[in-house]
């Protein structure tokens, strides 16, 4: 990696990517680490120790990259006082398993971004690095799902027997005389019963072992409200006699001792969020069916007012961090 002083100073782009993804990375540390400590399975055993070198590694990378721009390092998370690596198992190997590989489509998606808006040599340098790390993690993952028997894969349809044309508008209606689902609709929702699953799964966790009164009625909420969309989901998927995914909360123990900070926990719900927001965003750009359209800006809806609720609570107790930011210019300009 060539030295800072010869290269041009971090864009906005930059800065912001690799501000988010320490904070991510410090908090996959934590989580991983813990998940180590109680794994059994030799297979989840091998994805979570790969999951925690690479977050490791990057948690170092951008050390690095910070300390040679002089730029203050983010807080982010520290096992000592966000993690309690010898607090009784709260997830299942299962549940492990699942977690990895949805984080890991988190991170393609997000590396891809990061990707797509950084210039400068090293960062995307970096950024190429880290999608090919969780390009093989998440291939690692689902190959491990499938070995297992966990996979649960999308629906099968007919062969499309030649080229047609869409030829009457109702193509595009969804409450009288609805067509079939599209394949791109049918991924779209499977996708996003999975991560609903997995969501409400955790929030259940999480619900169980939060200290502040405030954070356990939070992922109270957060367990019913991920369990309704999820009921949603597949109730579109059901009317065309497809089935997705399954709860796994099942897969949650009854331990109330907390593996983690409730900033912690608090940071990771706020993740799960903004990232259903954006792929609820894309299901519904790709969805014409207007039906589906009107499901999914509901949900958006739903849960946007939802994150505002877990903002305010991470404001109120110090622990959201203020990312970095524009120049006030009209307080400059008053000084």
């Amino acid at each position: 990696m060539k030295k800072a002083q010869n290269l041009p100073p971090l864009t906005s782009a930059e800065i912001a990517n690799l501000w988010i993804s320490y904070q991510n990375d410090t908090m996959a540390v934590c989580i991983y680490k813990y998940f180590l400590n109680h794994v059994e399975d030799r297979d989840v055993r091998s994805l979570i120790a790969y999951t925690l070198h690479i977050a490791e590694e990057h948690v170092a990378d951008v050390t690095n990259i910070f300390k040679k721009e002089n730029l203050p390092l983010p807080k982010g998370f520290d096992e000592k006082y966000d993690a309690n690596v010898d607090a009784s198992r709260l997830f299942s190997d299962t549940l492990y398993l699942i977690h990895i590989t949805d984080i890991s489509k988190f991170a393609l998606s997000a590396y891809g971004y990061a990707l797509a808006v950084v210039s400068r040599e090293d960062i995307v340098a970096y950024y190429t690095k880290c999608l090919e790390e969780t390009i093989k993690l998440h291939n690692d993952s689902i190959a491990t799902e499938v070995k297992k028997g966990l996979y649960i894969a999308p629906p099968k349809i007919p062969k499309p027997e030649g080229i047609d044309f869409v030829k009457r508008t109702d193509f595009l209606a969804g409450w009288f005389d609805r067509r079939p689902l599209l394949a791109i609709e049918i991924s779209n929702l499977v996708y996003n019963t999975k991560r609903n699953a997995v969501a409400q799964a955790f929030a259940t966790g999480f619900s169980q072992v939060a200290q502040n009164p405030e954070v356990v009625k939070f992922f109270e909420q957060a367990r019913e409200l991920t369990g309704k969309q999820l009921e949603n989901l597949n109730g579109l998927l059901n009317k065309d006699y497809l089935s997705a995914t399954l709860s796994v909360t099942s897969e949650v123990t009854t331990s109330t001792v907390p593996p983690f900070s409730d900033k912690l926990m608090m940071y990771h719900a706020t993740a799960f969020t903004s990232s259903g927001v954006a792929q609820y965003g894309v299901a519904m750009s790709q969805s014409p069916r207007r039906d589906i359209g009107v499901v999914y800006a509901k949900m958006v809806a739903e849960i946007a007012l939802f994150a505002q609720k877990g903002a305010n609570i991470l404001i109120d107790n110090g622990w959201m961090e203020q990312p970095p930011g524009a120049a006030d210019r009209k307080r400059l300009a008053r000084e």
